[in-house]
């Protein structure tokens, strides 16, 4: 779809600094973040809604939120927890018509930063944080190497 810009990014039209990607899945650092390492997760496919997600893809889509999220708890940037959400729809406060996961990095006692994130959603050095973001992804996979060898 030509004015989604979540479709531009996937074809590289469009600038995105990009977390991960494989053959249906792009997770890229939102633009404005709420906290350090926001991280939006899409289909390269697109999908309006979650009407027109499969639920195999919404499962890959959520898999790698969940992946992600414990990736976070391995990087270098301090994270204890995270938020996954996705606003499905206009009511939902969907402003992007594209499905998209959010993963949004949290950190004991955060209330005020994340308030303050909300109002101000401002970037990181992103890539800085793309980079912190990726090392905790090898991380992962590292250790679940080791527990399976």
């Amino acid at each position: 779809m030509s004015g989604c810009i979540f479709c531009r990014i996937v074809a590289g039209d469009a600038p995105a600094t990009k977390i991960h990607e494989d053959d249906t899945l792009l997770a890229f650092l939102d633009i404005r973040p709420i906290t350090r390492g926001h991280t939006l997760i899409i289909p390269k496919g697109h999908a309006t809604d979650l009407d027109e997600l499969s639920p195999a893809l919404g499962a890959r889509l959520f898999g790698f939120g969940h992946r992600l999220s414990k990736a976070m708890r391995r990087s270098d940037l301090g994270i204890h927890g995270a938020n996954l959400l996705i606003n499905d729809g206009k009511a939902a406060f969907q402003t992007v018509h594209h499905v998209h996961l959010h993963v949004v990095p949290r950190t004991n006692g955060d209330m005020f930063t994340l308030a303050k994130g909300f109002l101000l959603r401002r970037p990181h050095d992103q890539e800085a944080t793309a980079a912190a973001l990726r090392s905790g992804l090898d991380r992962l996979a590292a250790e679940e190497k080791e527990t399976n060898a």
